[in-house]
């Protein structure tokens, strides 16, 4: 079952594409940027930084989880992500493992495929719940 964020998926995703203009790729030229609304209603952005230590880049998904706590925590419900032309784009397997941690198995995730739960997109996944 996917659900609607508060204030709409269109809105979220040009958060992110606003949050993409941001974006540090001088390297691979292929900016990123993500949204995602909280569960107490607030909006966290994030964008790519990348370093000329190639492994030392930043995915948006750093950012935005850095952004999450900062402001106070709290629990992902709805998340997007766009590439540098605005276009939906799915989270790698880390960023993937990364909102898990922040939103878990039902955080709805904007895919071009259609929102799925994270669940379908990290079956079996790692998780707090399994350290005790």
């Amino acid at each position: 079952m996917t659900t609607e964020p508060a204030i709409g998926w269109e809105a979220l995703r040009e958060a992110a594409r606003d949050a993409m203009s941001r974006a540090y790729a001088p390297y691979s030229g292929f900016p990123v940027g993500v949204a995602a609304v909280v569960d107490d209603g607030r909006l966290v952005t994030g964008c790519n930084v990348e370093n000329a230590s190639y492994g030392l880049g930043l995915c948006a998904e750093c950012g935005l989880v850095s952004q999450l706590q900062n402001t106070g925590g709290g629990r992902l419900t709805h998340f997007t992500c766009v590439d540098g032309k605005g276009a939906l784009l799915v989270p790698c397997g880390r960023c993937r493992q990364l909102l898990y941690e922040f939103g878990g198995p039902d955080l709805q995730v904007d895919t071009p495929e259609g929102v799925l739960p994270l669940a379908a997109m990290l079956p079996q996944a790692f998780g707090p719940d399994h350290l005790g």
